[in-house]
C-alpha cells in the first residue's frame, strides 16, 4: 500500500524537494491541516470553554491512541507538555535537596538532556555516571555494570546519533529494583518507528516521546507515560498539576493531583493535540501500524544502501545486518557538514550530528525517491 498520497499538501508545498529527514521534522499528513483549523475554530467559537473540549475530548482521544500504540494498560498514565525538556526539568526537580542527585545515563542522549545535566553537574547539583553507547553489542551489559545505586536512570530506546535500538527495555528497567530509583526511557526515536510494548515495564518506568518525529504531528505535543502510584513532588510545578484537586481541602503544603497529571505544567497551546488526534485517527482508518511503518522504512533503507554500493559517502554506523536499528541511517564521515550543505543546494534535506550525517525514511517516501537520492549522492 502507498501512503504517499496522504501527504500531497506537504509534498506539493515544495515541488522537487527530497525530504530525507523523517527522523527529525517528519512531514505531516494532509489530515493535520483540518485539525489545525479546527483548533483555531474551537478557540474562536468556544473561547475559555475550549478547555472543556481539550481536556474532555481531544486529550483523552490522544491518550487512548498513544496507549494503544505502546500497549499501556491505562491511557490516563499519559501526560502532555510542549516539549520533552519540560518533563526533564520537572523530573530533575523531584529529587531530595541537600545532596547531589545521582544520575546514570549514556553519552548518546539528546542535546537538551545532556546540556541540562552537565550544567547542573558544573554546580555540583548532580553526580553523573555516563556509559558509552558504543560498542552497541555490549551496551546493556556495560550499562548495568555501572551499578544500581542511583536516583535517576535515563537512557534512550533508540540512540539519536546512530539509530541503534536498545531492544531489551524490560531487562534493563527490571535490573533497578529499588523503587526509590526513577527510571526514564527516552522513546522519541522509538515511538511510531519501532513496535513497542511497554506493558511489562509500565508499572516501573517513565517513557518520553512526542509528535515532531515519527508521530507526524509536529511541535508542541510531547508526552510522558508515568508509572502508577509514583509520588514525586517536583519543585518545578505548574497549576495544572493540582487541577484535579483545586476544590479540595488544602493540606498546608503544595498539593498535587493523583496520577500522571501531577507532572503537568501550565497553560499551553493545544493545537498539537488536535493534529496528533487527527493522525491517530488517520492511521487507524488506513491500517497504518507501527510494524508497517518500520517495514516500509527498512525496505527503503535496503534499496538506499544497495544503490550506494559504488558510492562512498562514509561509514555506516549501524549496518543493515543489524536488526536492532531505527528508521534512519547514520554515516560517519569528516565530510558530514560539507555533504549536508551540498545536498541542500540539490534540494535534498538531511541533517547531521557532528561528523555523522543522518538519512531518515518515512511513509511519504517511495522507491523512486530513494533512486533520486542515490543519483544525487553519486555525484557528490
Amino acid at each position: 500500500m502507498s501512503w504517499r498520497t496522504h501527504f500531497e499538501l506537504a509534498i506539493n508545498a515544495a515541488p522537487g524537494r527530497l525530504h530525507f529527514a523523517a527522523h527529525s521534522h517528519h512531514l505531516w499528513p494532509d489530515c493535520t491541516l483540518a485539525a489545525q483549523v479546527m483548533a483555531w475554530q474551537d478557540g474562536a467559537e468556544l473561547a475559555d470553554i475550549k478547555w472543556d473540549r481539550v481536556f474532555g475530548d481531544i486529550m483523552p482521544a490522544v491518550q487512548t491512541g498513544i496507549a494503544a500504540n505502546l500497549a499501556l494498560p491505562d491511557p490516563k498514565s499519559v501526560v502532555f507538555a510542549p516539549n520533552t525538556h519540560e518533563f526533564v526539568l520537572r523530573l530533575l526537580s523531584s529529587f531530595p535537596a541537600g545532596r547531589p542527585t545521582r544520575i546514570l545515563t549514556t553519552d548518546s542522549e539528546f542535546y537538551s538532556f545532556r546540556r541540562q545535566v552537565q550544567r547542573y553537574a558544573e554546580d555540583g547539583l548532580v553526580e553523573l555516571t555516563v556509559v558509552a553507547a558504543e560498542p552497541h553489542n555490549t551496551f546493556a551489559e556495560r550499562f548495568l555494570a555501572a551499578g544500581t545505586d542511583f536516583d535517576l536512570v535515563f537512557f534512550s530506546q533508540v540512540f539519536f546519533n546512530s539509530g541503534f535500538v536498545v531492544d531489551d527495555l524490560a531487562g534493563i528497567v527490571g535490573a533497578f529494583t529499588n523503587q526509590e530509583t526513577t527510571v526514564v526511557v527516552d522513546g522519541y526515536h522509538g515511538y511510531m518507528a519501532v513496535p513497542t510494548d511497554l506493558s511489562a515495564i509500565a508499572n516501573r518506568a517513565f517513557y518520553i516521546a512526542g509528535g515532531y518525529k515519527y508521530a507526524m504531528s509536529g511541535e508542541g505535543v510531547c508526552f510522558m507515560h508515568c508509572p502508577p502510584d509514583f509520588a514525586l513532588r517536583p519543585r518545578n510545578t505548574g497549576w495544572f498539576a493540582e487541577m484535579d484537586s483545586l476544590a479540595a481541602t488544602k493540606s498546608g503544603q503544595v498539593d498535587y493531583a493523583a496520577g500522571a497529571s501531577r507532572l503537568m505544567g501550565s497553560t499551553f497551546d493545544p493545537t498539537g493535540l488536535y493534529r496528533m488526534r487527527a493522525v491517530l485517527d488517520w492511521q487507524r482508518e488506513v491500517g497504518l501500524t507501527v510494524s508497517a511503518v518500520r517495514e516500509h522504512a527498512h525496505g527503503l533503507q535496503a534499496a538506499f544502501v544497495h544503490g550506494l554500493l559504488h558510492t562512498q559517502i562514509g561509514e555506516l554506523v549501524v549496518s543493515l545486518s543489524e536488526p536492532n536499528r531505527g528508521n534512519f541511517l547514520t554515516y560517519e564521515t569528516p565530510r558530514a557538514a560539507e555533504l549536508q550543505a551540498w545536498l541542500l543546494t540539490q534540494n535534498v534535506i538531511t541533517d547531521r550530528r557532528g561528523e555523522r550525517i543522518r538519512f531518515g525514511f518515512g511513509v511519504y517516501q517511495n522507491a523512486e525517491d530513494v533512486a533520486k537520492l542515490v543519483k544525487v549522492l553519486s555525484a557528490s
